[in-house]
């Protein structure tokens, strides 16, 4: 490689690198940054925080080249900037890890990578030495899993989120930002990415990063600046703050009202859903019984066996063993329009490729399912809608605007309306809360507060601890597809990962 893929570390790691100064932007009239000013030093990483629709994307496009700033200066190491186009920021040092993949699925690691920029030998690529310097590059970040030659279509979610960040740290970059970087991944690569910011950080790389896990933003930040309806209104030293105050910038109440409690007359009634020995080529010696009015989360590490749980439940990867009944009845899953013909719910974890059609209109996705399955009902459903949106609190222009131009957080919530609009007797959540802000978040816990009160059951498989012990009645812990344990919601952290892991042993419950 003709370069070491990290910047020389002789840099003073306490010198201002980026600074924003009076940064203002509008689209259509709307004013969604509004004189935001910030300061970034080398070696420094930089917590983003806001609820969904702050500015945190804008602001990472103004500066990555995307869009042009309508006032306001842009200065790096001193010297005024002017992007206008990514290329630009690129060639200043600033690299950019959108939540959006920007990657071309045909082709390997190596080649996406360095797409645009290959090595040549005359006028020839020079796939050697562009396949060698990837490996460099991954080795210096201690990624092993991933094989430069490897096409990206076959990689998992999680792995193209590593060759993305991979991508921009091959740019030579002073500033490194990313948005929601750990979204896609589970405690594993979570740790290599804590592991590469390591890395960087000593090599004098300031990082700006976005995040709605507050554990992240702790763990890794030095710095916090909060971005509440385009505005700055809080930058301290992470050491200054704690979850309850951050939280309280971020969306103007107590973290005391994050994790809702059961609503007043909430009652735990009869068996809904009983699982018997359950069991498919993941999932083995499946036992659950899930009553109405109850909350059980699932937990356990990637490939446990979670979401193939919620799946074999519904019919998109139906149990081949074992029995089931819903109601007291029999009931065999099929197929995913049975299920929904049995009034059950799945809200999936990829909302933009499973759970919407994003260049459709709100209301088309909110009616897509009983359109389907119950189209007699499709009248009603309409004229509910209004007033279903209105309950969830969604901030959109009116029910035509395509789902593609909400924030991720109202894109959630359109999920959750399609499927209230069937009304559920069983709803299943798969990770609903990823990638969304702390408002959004607490608007999905009242949801599924007031669901529980009506006498829904749900079942809910979430990657974050705190949520599912926040929220549940019960805690299920799976591993290599066998439910390991089952925990009361007074449990800690620790033990549900003795679980998770294997490090403790319980039998499964029955």
């Amino acid at each position: 490689m003709d370069n070491d893929v990290f910047p020389s570390d002789s840099r003073d790691s306490a010198s201002t690198v980026l600074t924003v100064t009076g940064l203002s932007k509008s689209f259509f009239g709307v004013e969604v940054l509004k004189d935001v000013s910030l300061a970034l030093r080398a070696g420094e990483v930089h917590g983003l925080v806001g609820e969904n629709g702050a500015g945190k994307s804008t602001l990472m496009k103004v500066l990555a080249g995307v869009h042009h700033r309508d006032a306001g200066t842009i200065e790096l190491s001193g010297t005024v900037v002017n992007f206008t186009h990514p290329t630009q920021a690129h060639e200043a040092g600033i690299s950019t890890v959108f939540q959006e993949f920007n990657l071309l699925p045909d082709r390997t690691v190596a080649e996406n990578i360095y797409l645009g920029r290959e090595p040549r030998r005359g006028i020839l690529v020079n796939k050697k030495a562009m396949l060698d310097r990837t490996a460099e590059l991954l080795g210096q970040l201690g990624i092993t899993s991933i094989q430069p030659s490897t096409p990206v279509s076959n990689l998992s979610v999680a792995q193209q989120q590593i060759v993305e960040i991979a991508k921009a740290v091959s740019y030579n970059a002073r500033i490194i930002s990313m948005d929601e970087p750990t979204a896609a991944l589970a405690g594993p690569e979570v740790e290599l990415l804590y592991g590469i910011i390591q890395r960087l950080k000593e090599r004098g790389v300031a990082i700006l990063y976005v995040s709605h896990r507050l554990k992240e933003i702790f763990d890794l930040c030095d710095t916090i600046t909060v971005l509440k309806d385009g505005e700055v209104v809080g930058s301290e030293s992470a050491s200054a703050l704690d979850d309850a105050s951050l939280v309280r910038l971020m969306v103007g109440r107590p973290i005391s009202a994050y994790f809702p409690g059961a609503e007043p007359g909430t009652t735990i009634g009869e068996p809904l859903l009983e699982v018997t020995d359950g069991g498919n080529e993941q999932l083995d010696s499946i036992n659950l019984t899930l009553r109405t009015g109850e909350i059980v989360g699932i937990a356990g590490l990637q490939g446990s066996g979670r979401t193939e749980l919620v799946e074999a439940v519904f019919g998109a990867a139906p149990f081949t063993r074992g029995t089931m009944r819903l109601a007291g009845q029999p009931y065999t899953a099929k197929s995913t329009r049975a299920a929904i013909q049995h009034r059950i719910a799945l809200i999936t974890e990829d909302r933009k490729t499973q759970g919407l059609s994003l260049n459709q209109s709100i209301l088309d996705n909110a009616l897509s399912v009983i359109r389907s399955v119950f189209p007699g009902r499709t009248s009603q459903a309409r004229q509910d809608a209004p007033g279903v949106f209105s309950s969830l609190e969604v901030i959109a222009r009116d029910l035509d605007q395509e789902v593609q131009y909400l924030s991720g957080g109202n894109q959630q919530k359109v999920v959750l309306a399609k499927w209230l609009a069937i009304a559920p007797q069983l709803v299943l959540l798969d990770e609903p809360t990823r990638g969304i802000d702390v408002g959004a978040k607490v608007a999905v816990y009242n949801l599924m507060r007031a669901l529980a009160a009506d006498g829904k059951a749900i079942l809910m498989v979430s990657s974050e601890l705190p949520e599912v012990l926040g929220m549940s009645d019960r805690v299920l812990v799976m591993r290599d597809g066998l439910i390991a344990g089952e925990l009361s919601p007074q449990s800690t952290e620790e033990e549900v990962l003795q679980l998770a892991t294997g490090a403790r042993t319980e039998e499964a419950p029955s």
